[in-house]
């Protein structure tokens, strides 16, 4: 993996920010700080060691540029990935690009059983997040157990390392963002550990921790647990 020292971030662009020049061969891709889709494809870009390849665009949500949709993405969503003439969106599907078509370390081994476990993975990760996220206005103890349980099985597959398919992947980098916001905020708002019992989930999460590439993509917590409470405690 390449390592880079620490990346001197640039501050998100609102609607008084101007358009950077479109299309001029520079692969740019359109994030948000605290946006756990964004934050899989920032961790994808770091891992691979592009950080002078592609260059980030972080808007604020809240005070969008009116020339994003108008001009860079009409489905004004992010994440987005500006390359070779065309704008890609979708946060899966760019872990997915990215590794195809940029240089760096692998993401995805050449395995096929680990393979198919990978599109196993992928297909139930809304399902996960679904669940942990209905859990929030119940009892998540009982209700988002289950979604944890799944990992911790999910984790003891493979034996050659502590992540998904053994060695660190594009199913890693498609669940930490959601894990990472999950154990914050049921630990702070509901007392609630996710990996109390669960010694595969609680490896999974420090071997992470140790990847710069990562790390440096991490929420702030007290950020994330004040907007999760106006979100789903607030109302109730």
């Amino acid at each position: 993996m390449a390592t880079t020292a620490q990346e001197n971030l640039p501050p998100p662009l609102d609607s008084k920010a101007e358009l950077p020049p479109l299309f001029d061969g520079t692969p740019r891709l359109y994030m948000s700080y605290s946006c756990p889709f964004a934050q899989r494809a920032w961790i994808t870009r770091n891992y691979k060691g592009l950080q002078d390849k592609i260059k980030l665009v972080p808007l604020n949500l809240q005070d969008r540029p009116a020339w994003y949709k108008e001009k860079v993405y009409p489905v004004n969503k992010i994440p987005a990935l500006e390359h070779n003439g065309k704008v890609i969106g979708e946060s899966l599907d760019l872990i997915k690009y990215v590794d195809s078509n940029f240089e760096g370390p692998s993401l995805l081994p050449d395995d096929p059983e680990k393979r198919k476990f990978a599109d196993e993975l992928f297909s139930h990760i809304d399902t996960f997040t679904n669940d942990v996220y209905t859990s929030f206005k119940g009892d998540p103890a009982k209700q988002a157990g289950p979604a944890f349980d799944y990992l911790e099985k999910a984790l003891d597959k493979f034996d050659d390392g502590p992540f998904f398919l053994g060695q660190f992947s594009q199913v890693d980098i498609a669940y930490i963002p959601f894990v990472e916001r999950f154990q914050i905020f049921l630990s702070e708002e509901f007392k609630y550990d996710i990996t109390a019992g669960r010694p595969k989930l609680a490896a999974w999460i420090e071997e992470l921790n140790k990847l710069d590439a990562y790390k440096s993509t991490k929420a702030d917590p007290k950020e994330l647990v004040e907007f999760y409470r106006s979100r789903f405690v607030a109302k109730q």
